[in-house]
């Protein structure tokens, strides 16, 4: 049982590996939150729109495991982290009074 971890940032993929899920739920947080931590994105001005940086994903963690296990973090221009499972149709993890994005993704991933 391998979890396969994929950071996106910006033209930059890593490929990690782990040997169980906790590992690779604590990689996830580790990265995320050091990229939490970098520089803010800019607002990005089109010709009729303009996107805020909360709008933005600057840097994507991508997990996927055994059958078929799909889910991860997406690290916002401001900072902000939401959680999401699925491959295609990605859901948002809805975070329960007092927890963090990190521990929403465990909880569901383990469900």
């Amino acid at each position: 049982m391998e979890y396969r971890v994929v950071v996106r940032s910006g033209p930059r993929v890593d490929r990690l590996e782990a040997g169980s899920l906790d590992a690779a739920v604590e990689l996830i947080e580790a990265r995320g939150r050091a990229l939490a931590d970098g520089p803010k994105a800019a607002p990005v001005e089109l010709r009729y729109k303009t996107f805020e940086p909360v709008q933005q994903v600057a840097h994507r963690i991508e997990l996927s495991g055994p059958r078929g296990l799909r889910g991860g973090v997406d690290v916002r221009g401001d900072g902000s982290v939401e959680a999401w499972t699925g491959r295609l149709r990605r859901r948002l993890v809805e975070q329960e009074p007092g927890e963090s994005p990190y521990a929403a993704l465990r909880r569901t991933l383990e469900a």
